[in-house]
């Protein structure tokens, strides 16, 4: 029996008190000549207005297949919601469109060898609840076929050191037979260039094992990285790849049910008609969740934070223009984040003064982190762009002025503030714990559960509005609504007057955590 720790929720009045206590450290900064419109802003939000926007979100799943992902109805239902609620509380709404890469597997995959023995292998569900003999990759085709397995250019044994090139060149399949189902290991080039090479040298289908070393020899869960590959094409084990490399002429039967296309999907961007258009205070949240569940924690917590932040937050003036966006397609990469910030001018990005990056904050078995900007707490990751660190000071302030713990967590490039510290942008934000495990010490610092995830339900069918925990909630957006009040009213924003030009690097770096969100490998 899992315990949680959730469904306390404030009374109007402690939820008021949680979020209003910190006006005071934001006071020296605001040029707001209504120096109670703040309060006013700050008094209106509470975790129910919040959770009000949850329930529109689990209603939109609800009549929508169970989902919010990018690429469904869910997600374009939620588009609409947070849109309309934002050009009634006055701000400027833009629907960005841009094209994704959408995937979906329809079905349990089937996967068999007929001969020389029968033998049935253990499917990975498309929920990924269990794993299993072999899993399909993502973005793999569709089809159902019966074919003699074809190894090609395998190592095996495996070498000390991974180096397999098996599959990475077209010359690799020379004399290949069409409608054979090609074998290929694991190595030095992506997934999605073994199966092309594979699908033009005639293949019915593709089995990718892992290579055998240590730390490589489980079920592969991967990626094709886009639509193109036609034939069903899956990641299994180094055991089961060794077993199905002999005898030669073993049969297979492969089956996947997927859909994969390009398809459109939105960010949603709000700005405020008045502040400084040179000095841009940015907050983002992703609005999409994963096919697998309605998303109601990754990220409809965040989303509906900010939501409710920023409705508030339009009843006032600010010395600086505001601007909030929920991102699309963040889960498969930061895609719509990495839209947004590579279609911005050098000169448009330099008036981004700073972004603050809201991504799970209800977590049940939560724990409050905030985004290390300066690496002072030795998380191990690269400090943020000049003036992160200012930012990670800020929130902190909050937390200690209601003499809550908080840790820090690293900028490990899964959420959408990687694109913006890729150009330099100062960033940072708040997080409460996704697959996780909750150390001791967070336990004895936060409560909750030492061992167990900080989100059980991460990336499943249960992350419902049951998997909230609204103590969390209330606190993060006290958080937040304090920080966009420091920032909308600032004379002095973090980090340096005119930042330097990101080194290719770091832009390179960004780029390929981005990629490696949700755990997929490519290669």
């Amino acid at each position: 029996m899992r315990l949680h720790v959730r469904r306390g929720v404030f009374r109007t009045a402690t939820a008021v008190t949680a979020i209003a206590l910190p006006l005071s450290l934001t006071a020296p900064a605001t040029a707001d000549p209504d120096g109670g419109a703040q309060q006013r802003a700050l008094d209106s939000i509470q975790a129910p207005n919040a959770m009000k926007h949850l329930r529109a979100f689990q209603a939109i799943a609800e009549a929508n297949g169970g989902t919010r992902a990018s690429g469904t109805p869910g997600y374009a239902a939620s588009r609409d919601y947070v849109a309309g609620l934002l050009k009634k509380a006055g701000y400027n709404v833009t629907v960005q469109p841009f094209a994704f890469p959408f995937f979906r597997e329809n079905s349990t995959a089937a996967m068999s060898q007929v001969s020389p023995e029968a033998k049935t292998y253990a499917p990975t569900p498309p929920d990924g609840s269990t794993l299993g003999d072999f899993a399909t990759m993502t973005y793999s085709g569709s089809g159902d076929v019966t074919g003699t397995i074809q190894a090609v250019d395998l190592t095996l044994p495996p070498s000390p050191e991974p180096g397999s090139t098996s599959g990475c060149e077209a010359s690799d399949f020379a004399g290949f037979t069409a409608g054979n189902i090609a074998l290929v290991q694991r190595g030095t080039c992506d997934f999605e260039i073994k199966a092309r090479n594979a699908q033009a040298a005639g293949a019915s289908g593709v089995i990718i094992f892992n290579e055998g070393q240590p730390g490589r020899t489980a079920t592969l869960q991967g990626t094709l990285n886009q639509p193109g590959v036609t034939i069903p094409t899956v990641g299994v084990s180094f055991a089961v790849g060794e077993d199905l490399a002999s005898p030669a002429g073993t049969v297979v039967r492969l089956k996947t049910d997927t859909e994969s296309e390009t398809r459109t999907t939105w960010n949603v961007l709000a700005e405020s008609k008045k502040g400084d258009p040179n000095k841009v205070v940015m907050g983002g949240a992703h609005l999409d969740g994963v096919l697998a569940g309605p998303g109601i924690n990754d990220n409809g917590s965040g989303s509906a934070a900010l939501l409710e932040v920023a409705v508030q937050m339009g009843k006032l003036t600010p010395r600086n223009k505001l601007r909030f966006a929920w991102w699309g397609a963040e889960e498969l990469g930061l895609l719509g984040s990495e839209h947004y910030v590579a279609n911005l001018s050098a000169a448009e990005q330099a008036k981004v003064a700073l972004y603050l990056n809201y991504d799970m904050v209800a977590s049940p078995n939560f724990a409050y982190k905030i985004y290390d900007g300066d690496d002072s707490d030795a998380t191990g990751a690269p400090a943020g762009p000049p003036g992160s660190d200012e930012i990670e000071k800020t929130f902190a302030k909050y937390f200690d002025a209601l003499r809550l713990g908080h840790v820090g967590t690293d900028f490990d490039g899964r959420s959408d503030y990687g694109p913006f510290i890729a150009v330099g942008i100062p960033s940072g934000g708040l997080f409460t714990g996704a697959e996780g495990v909750k150390t001791p010490e967070e336990a004895a610092l936060f409560g909750g559960t030492a061992g167990e995830a900080y989100d059980p339900c991460y990336h499943q069918a249960c992350d419902t509005l049951a998997n909230i925990n609204t103590t969390a909630l209330n606190v993060n957006m006290g958080a937040m609504a304090h920080s966009a009040l420091t920032y909308a009213f600032s004379k002095d924003l973090p980090g340096p007057d005119v930042r330097p030009t990101p080194t290719a690097a770091r832009t390179a770096k960004a780029s390929a955590h981005g990629h490696a969100h949700g755990g997929e490998l490519a290669r």
